[in-house]
């Protein structure tokens, strides 16, 4: 568990050895650029990764947060506050369930410790309708229906976001005048 200070995103990781020089298998899941202190001008990291996202006192005076799923998935997560806003979570394991295309990486018993968002297995990652990228990158022209595991996560974790423009279903607010305080929990309780 940890209490957010100002921040933009929060992902866990896990089995990491920073030995290791290559990025990309230093952890079993959610590792990222730059080893045990992340690259923050290089993105999110090395999907797959659940997220805690947050823009505090943005616009119209809110903060904004969600646990997001856009990178995948590697462990449950739920984001808590101490004004009664909206709490989302996503506190179900998704990895032994995901659909076969997307499951893992595994860990050494075999076990899958994440699942992949569409995007990630996409052979045109540029112009995408499972990443909302090229022709595909408007609210308009990129449904929720472009994205192969949009059901799959929505389907246990409704108040995750699960794509780029799932602002109506998983995006969450709360009066920045509040001040609140926002916990992070990995692998809260279901």
């Amino acid at each position: 568990m940890y209490t957010v200070p100002n921040l933009r995103f929060f992902k866990a990781r896990r089995d990491c050895n920073f030995n290791n020089p290559n990025p990309a298998t230093q952890c079993a899941d959610g590792g990222c650029i730059g080893g045990l202190v992340c690259d923050p001008n290089t993105g999110t990291g090395v999907p797959p990764a659940s997220l805690a996202e947050f823009t505090l006192s943005g616009a119209g005076n809110k903060d904004f947060y969600d646990v997001s799923l856009v990178d995948g998935y590697n462990l449950p997560i739920r984001i808590d506050n101490d004004k009664g806003c909206r709490e989302p979570e996503c506190a179900v394991d998704l990895g032994p369930n995901c659909p076969a295309q997307f499951k893992g990486p595994f860990d050494s018993t075999g076990f899958p410790v994440g699942c992949k968002n569409a995007c990630l297995l996409d052979p045109n990652p540029a112009n995408s309708p499972a990443c909302c990228s090229g022709q595909f990158n408007t609210p308009q022209t990129c449904p929720s229906s472009g994205s192969a595991t949009y059901n799959y996560f929505k389907s246990d974790c409704p108040d995750a976001y699960a794509y780029a423009f799932d602002d109506q279903r998983g995006l969450w607010t709360c009066d920045a005048s509040l001040k609140a305080d926002y916990t992070i929990t990995f692998c809260p309780a279901s």
